[in-house]
C-alpha cells in the first residue's frame, strides 16, 4: 500500500507537469502554423540608410518644368517665371548644364535643345539670351571651320571674320532678364532717334560680339497678302552688343511715317517725313539673325542715322526697305521681297516675310548659312 502522505504530495506534482506539458503542446502548433522569420540583426552600431532630403525632391519637379514637350506650354511656363527669383536660377542653371556634353550623341541632343530655347526666347522678345543659346549651338562647328581656315589663309585683317571668344550663360544673364521683363511691359512703338540708339551701345565697355535680328509682322501671319484694310504690317530690326563682362545691351528699332493726315503713307498718299520708333515690344511672324563683326555693326549704326532724315515713302523707302539694307550690310541676303498693291510697287512685309517663311534667304559673307538663326513660327502664348 502506498503512504497516505507520499500520495497528497504526488498529486500536486503530477498536475503541474501536466499543465506544463499542454503548454508546450500548444506553442509546438502554434508555431507550426505560423512561417518562420529569421532573427532580426542587431543594428545599434550600424548607420541608418541615407533618405533623400525633401528639398532636393523640389528642385527635380521644378527643373522638369523647363522640359515641357509643348512649346507653347513651355513658353507660358518661362515667362510666368521670368519675375521669380529662384525660378529664374533654375532655369539659368538647366541652360548652363545644356551648355555640357562629352559625347557626340550628347552634343547634338543639347544643341537641339539650346536651339529649342533660343526660339523660345526670341519669341519672349529676350534677343540677347536668344542669340546667346544660339551661338553655342554654332560654336564648336565654327571653332573647327577657323582653324581649317588658319591653315590656308595667313591673312588676319579681314574685320567681316567671324571670331567670337565665349559667350557664357551665367548668373548676370538673370538679373538681366529680369530688367529685360519690365522693359518689354510697354505695349506701343515710341519715337526714338539715332542718338538714343547710339548711346545706348556707347557705354564704354569692352565688346565681345554683336548680333543683329531681321523682323516681320505680316498683315495676315503666314501668308503674303500685301494688306488688309488699313494694315500693311511692319519690318524692324535688333542689335545686340555683348560685353566682355557678360553684360549686353539692345535696341529694336524700325522705320516709320510720320502720320499727320488721314491718307499720309497710303497708296493715295504714300510719301511722308519719316521717323525711327522703338520695337522693343513689337510683334512680330517670322524672325532671321546673325552674328556680325564690328565693322557691319558701324555700318549699321551710320544708315540708322541717315534715315533720321529720309522721307518716308510707301513704295520706294519705307521700314523694310530700311531692313534689307541693313541686313545686306550684315552679310544677310533675303530674297523675293517685292510686290504690287493699288497705286503702288516695292519690298514689304507681307512678301518678305513668305520669303523668309519659305527659307528665302542666305549669307552674302565667309560664315556658313548654318550660322543663320530661323525662329520657328510658332503662336505666342504669354498674356
Amino acid at each position: 500500500m502506498k503512504s497516505p502522505a507520499l500520495s497528497i504530495l504526488f498529486k500536486p506534482i503530477v498536475l503541474a507537469l501536466l499543465i506544463i506539458s499542454s503548454f508546450t503542446t500548444a506553442r509546438a502548433q502554434l508555431s507550426a502554423s505560423m512561417p518562420y522569420r529569421a532573427p532580426r540583426p542587431d543594428t545599434t552600431n550600424q548607420p541608418l540608410p541615407f533618405i533623400e532630403p525633401k528639398e532636393t525632391v523640389a528642385n527635380t519637379v521644378v527643373t522638369n518644368i523647363f522640359e515641357d514637350d509643348d512649346d507653347n506650354k513651355l513658353q507660358k511656363t518661362i515667362s510666368l517665371n521670368l519675375n521669380k527669383t529662384q525660378e529664374r536660377k533654375q532655369l539659368m542653371g538647366y541652360l548652363k548644364q545644356l551648355e555640357l556634353g562629352n559625347t557626340v550623341a550628347e552634343n547634338e541632343k543639347n544643341n537641339k535643345a539650346l536651339y529649342r530655347f533660343a526660339n523660345l526666347f526670341a519669341r519672349l522678345k529676350m534677343y540677347p539670351l536668344a542669340m546667346k543659346c544660339f551661338f553655342k549651338t554654332i560654336d564648336k562647328a565654327n571653332k573647327k571651320a577657323r582653324k581649317s581656315e588658319a591653315k590656308h589663309n595667313d591673312n588676319d585683317d579681314d574685320d567681316d571674320d567671324f571670331t567670337i571668344a565665349d559667350l557664357p550663360i551665367n548668373a548676370k544673364d538673370d538679373s538681366l532678364l529680369n530688367i529685360q521683363a519690365e522693359v518689354l511691359k510697354r505695349s506701343k512703338s515710341k519715337y526714338t532717334n539715332y542718338k538714343r540708339i547710339a548711346s545706348t551701345f556707347n557705354d564704354g565697355k569692352a565688346t565681345e560680339a554683336y548680333a543683329l535680328l531681321f523682323h516681320v509682322k505680316q498683315p495676315v501671319s503666314g501668308k503674303p497678302q500685301v494688306f488688309k484694310f488699313s494694315n500693311t504690317g511692319h519690318t524692324f530690326i535688333t542689335l545686340i552688343k555683348y560685353n566682355a563682362d557678360s553684360t549686353y545691351v539692345s535696341c529694336s528699332f524700325g522705320f516709320y511715317p510720320k502720320k499727320e493726315k488721314i491718307l499720309f503713307a497710303t497708296p493715295w498718299d504714300p510719301s511722308a517725313e519719316g521717323q525711327l520708333k522703338d520695337d522693343a515690344s513689337h510683334q512680330w511672324d517670322e524672325v532671321v539673325g546673325k552674328f556680325i563683326s564690328k565693322k557691319s555693326f558701324e555700318r549699321i549704326l551710320n544708315l540708322t542715322k541717315k534715315y533720321g532724315d529720309l522721307d518716308y515713302h510707301l513704295s520706294n523707302n519705307n521700314c523694310t526697305d530700311f531692313c534689307l539694307q541693313a541686313a545686306s550690310m550684315a552679310g544677310l541676303n533675303i530674297t523675293n521681297t517685292k510686290d504690287k498693291w493699288p497705286l503702288g510697287y516695292g519690298s514689304n512685309p507681307a512678301t518678305t516675310g513668305q520669303s523668309i517663311l519659305n527659307g528665302g534667304y542666305n549669307n552674302t559673307d565667309k560664315q556658313p548659312n548654318t550660322n543663320i538663326f530661323k525662329s520657328l513660327n510658332i503662336d505666342a502664348a504669354v498674356k
